[in-house]
């Protein structure tokens, strides 16, 4: 049977093997980012510190969520902000109640900034203060800045936090192995991130993927792996229902 590879972190990965394993599918957890504190975790103290002063918070991810929502900043009064049901799921279980959980409709067509906009842009006023709490990559990078730009066209203040730092994993010789095994052809590899590719690429270099076939969930993951040269791309929704539905077309 065809091995699945779910390369979310580490905590993600493990419902998504469970899940597939579930609906009858051979998966296995191949973190390609892991996640460490932030370097400075005085600086994130001193946001949760100020962050009741704000009128909403945007956490990026799941990983954003569980660094920084302590249980008084659970009951506290601003907007939460989700991209996608996985960060509106972290923050249920960090106590934030539903009503103040603004995130895409379940139906949306991708689970992103564009489609959070949507929903939270009329909350966006001359005046109105945003803090955006978000990863950090190993080189310094913080990800994309699409949502910011829009609050401040829109007037808005925004401010922005480190919770966590995105780090490519360490392999031992044995992962490498199975990972060249892997990329002529004896699984799907599940992308959600360009920067989980990216990390791909520089623990594999020169490999030719072009026997590997990979499923994303969302057309930046496909341009970067028609970048890296994989031989078949499935693009899907990120609901685990549409993914389980490509994987069926697919066999």
């Amino acid at each position: 049977m065809t091995t699945v590879l779910v390369t979310r972190p580490e905590r993600e990965a493990a419902w998504w093997v469970e899940a597939l394993c579930a609906s009858g599918w051979a998966a296995r957890a191949l973190p390609l980012i892991e996640i460490a504190p932030p370097t400075d975790t005085d600086a994130l103290r001193r946001a949760q510190a100020a962050a009741p002063g704000f009128d909403a918070w945007m956490f990026v991810s799941a990983q954003a969520v569980r660094p920084f929502m302590t249980p008084a900043l659970a009951q506290a009064l601003p907007r939460c902000w989700a991209p996608g049901p996985g960060t509106a799921q972290a923050l249920l279980a960090a106590g934030v109640e539903p009503g103040r959980i603004d995130q895409p409709a379940a139906s949306a067509e991708q689970f992103d900034s564009e489609a959070l906009w949507r929903v939270v842009g009329s909350q966006v006023h001359p005046g109105h203060r945003l803090l955006i709490v978000r990863g950090q990559s190993a080189q310094g990078h913080t990800g994309r800045d699409w949502l910011q730009a829009q609050c401040l066209a829109a007037g808005g203040d925004v401010s922005s936090c480190i919770a966590y730092r995105r780090l490519p994993p360490v392999w031992d010789a044995a992962t490498r192995q199975r990972v060249t095994e892997w990329a002529g052809g004896d699984a799907i590899w599940l992308f959600s991130s360009t920067e989980g590719l990216q990390h791909l690429a520089d623990l594999c270099p020169g490999q030719s993927w072009s026997r590997a076939r990979a499923l994303v969930t969302h057309p930046r993951i496909e341009m970067s792996a028609r970048r890296m040269g994989f031989g078949e791309i499935i693009t899907t929704r990120p609901a685990l229902d549409d993914v389980v539905r490509a994987l069926e077309n697919h066999r």
